[in-house]
């Protein structure tokens, strides 16, 4: 394959050309003031939020609700070309050709001769090309040049653990990293016991960027991980205020061990429905 683009039509092609026609209204002469204000920069916001909600419904909707937010964040995105088009930057054809080149580049092993035998290859791979890219363009050196120092904090661990074992720098073993966070454990005891709190805070984030490491290794990603997670506990927790208004209770007003006890019932009445 030598990876030039064949011509044929999409059939997203029209949808495309319609909100692209869309765009052109809204920032035409009658269109809509607001829209007519926004930059680039401006709408940075926005698309995080919709890409967050495009997150949300792809791990918890249906697909009505992951059609909706993809087309919200395209629509963001589209938006951000055509402003970028108007400002006489680039076109969103000239991105998307320069993208489909890159991923050529980017993948040997499918479109040149490069042998590959893991996925592991592949990662290491892609890893020395994209430094090669930013090599080229006169980028931030070293293995971590390429890292968005905007990714939120747990994914940028995770990213920070991946790029790093794919040079070579990581525990020998699973039961190494195991041992890492025991040890990191310990020592936010130790920080707490001696009432230091910015050791204390030290020691608690390098706990956390080990169990991130931790969870790599075993396949799991810490931020879908810790959503998960959010989402068990705030379901259960609303099911504990739903029993508490269902037997007359006033749930803020209820004792501990009483929570606790509606907390021990939600989590049976989980298993129950699972079994």
């Amino acid at each position: 394959m030598n990876g030039k683009t064949q011509d044929c039509s999409h059939p997203d092609t029209g949808a495309l050309d319609g909100i692209n026609a869309l765009l052109e209204e809204l920032l035409g002469p009658g269109g809509c003031p607001w829209d007519k204000e926004q930059s680039m920069e401006s709408l940075c916001e926005y698309a995080l939020e919709e890409m967050y909600e495009l997150v949300e419904a792809v791990r918890r909707g249906g697909p009505a609700e992951r059609r909706e937010e993809l087309g919200d964040v395209l629509f963001i995105l589209l938006f951000m070309a055509r402003l970028a088009e108007r400002a006489g930057q680039f076109t969103l054809s000239e991105a998307l050709e320069e993208t489909r080149l890159k991923m050529i580049g980017r993948h040997p092993h499918v479109f040149a001769d490069l042998r590959v035998s893991s996925r592991e290859d592949i990662f290491t791979n892609w890893e020395k090309i994209k430094q090669a890219e930013k090599a080229a363009k006169k980028s931030k050196p070293g293995v971590f040049g390429t890292l968005p120092e905007a990714l939120p904090p747990l994914l940028k661990a995770y990213r920070i653990h991946s790029k790093s074992a794919r040079n070579g720098f990581t525990w020998d073993t699973d039961e190494d990293a195991e041992q890492q966070v025991e040890a990191e454990w310990l020592e936010l005891l130790d920080a707490g016991l001696e009432g230091d709190k910015a050791a204390e805070e030290h020691e608690f984030g390098d706990l956390l960027f080990s169990l991130v490491e931790l969870g790599r290794r075993k396949g799991i990603k810490a931020g879908e991980a810790l959503d998960k997670t959010n989402a068990r506990f705030l379901k259960r927790f609303a099911a504990m205020e739903r029993l508490s208004a269902e037997r007359g209770l006033d749930f803020s007003a209820l004792k501990q061990e009483e929570k606790d006890q509606l907390w021990a019932e939600v989590k049976a009445a989980e298993k129950n429905i699972r079994a």
